[in-house]
């Protein structure tokens, strides 16, 4: 495909379509500031040694729960793990321990690096499971714009090639929100280029799409009815891509690209029991 300048820049800056953007940026902050103030958790654990290589985890009422890991979005030069910590509350409700990671931001950090820093964290969550009383065997990653990229990074990774002392199936499923999986449309929007700074050559070996996934470990999607048409594109094409791990799409309607991450934290959404159900899952891989 051709891409435009003026399409791309229409299609990808979600926020300039978002007029009220810094209203739910400033009411997830105050969420999550509440959420630290009233449950237990455990802040800024390092799991390497930049700055940016901390992690906070919502431990379950019982040992050996299963671990929903939560990457924020952003593209990935923005946001913070701090911003979400409103996420984990229902899910601990349920039984459920979460991690939300931090990684290091563009233009600082290349996006290569991000991708590297995330499987750092992962890998010293498994390591590091019986310390923190979950199950190293039923651990679940999921993500939001950016996030969602990553997510599908971890469940393309190599575990077993990464470090012999981890399983091929580290990651046993995944749940995708607004993702991008195709990368290229990036290289021609100067608004996230100006850090990203991606040729198309770069942005083809970044892209999930283009990847094999390690396992059949199981993989949810879920897009906002009112993201833009390449948001909505994006999330189609994993689940065309990955049809041996697509289970289904989770349908959002009256949602845009930020307020479909609220209904992750809502138990009366179907973006919640998404979550449930696939950490629930029987996991073939």
């Amino acid at each position: 495909m051709n891409y435009t300048v003026e399409f791309c820049e229409r299609e990808y800056n979600a926020r300039a379509a978002i007029p009220d953007h810094p209203q739910i940026f400033a009411r997830w902050a105050e969420q999550a500031a509440a959420t630290r103030r009233l449950r237990a958790c455990l802040v800024d654990l390092p799991y390497g040694e930049s700055s940016a290589e901390k992690l906070d985890l919502f431990p379950a009422r019982s040992d050996n729960a299963p671990l929903f890991v939560f990457i924020h979005g952003g593209y990935w030069r923005s946001l913070d793990k701090s911003d979400f910590s409103w996420i984990a509350p229902p899910l601990v409700n349920h039984g459920i321990a979460v991690a939300l990671l931090n990684y290091g931001l563009a233009p600082k950090t290349a996006l290569e690096d991000i991708v590297r820093q995330t499987l750092r964290a992962l890998a010293w969550l498994y390591r590091n499971a019986d310390r923190y009383g979950f199950d190293p065997e039923r651990i679940y990653v999921s993500g939001h714009s950016a996030g969602g990229h990553l997510t599908a990074m971890t469940m393309a990774a190599l575990w077993d090639v990464y470090a012999p002392d981890l399983p091929r199936n580290l990651v046993k499923g995944g749940l995708a929100i607004s993702g991008l999986y195709d990368l290229e449309p990036l290289v021609h929007a100067p608004f996230v280029n100006v850090d990203l700074k991606l040729d198309v050559r770069r942005a083809r070996r970044l892209s999930p799409a283009y990847m094999p996934p390690a396992t059949r470990a199981p993989l949810y999607t879920a897009v906002g009815a009112l993201e833009s048409s390449e948001f909505r594109r994006q999330n189609a094409l994993i689940g065309k891509r990955w049809p041996q791990n697509f289970v289904r799409d989770v349908p959002m309607p009256g949602c845009n690209h930020l307020t479909v991450c609220d209904e992750l934290a809502n138990p009366a959404s179907p973006l919640f029991d998404a979550a449930i159900e696939l950490v629930r899952r029987r996991v073939e891989t």
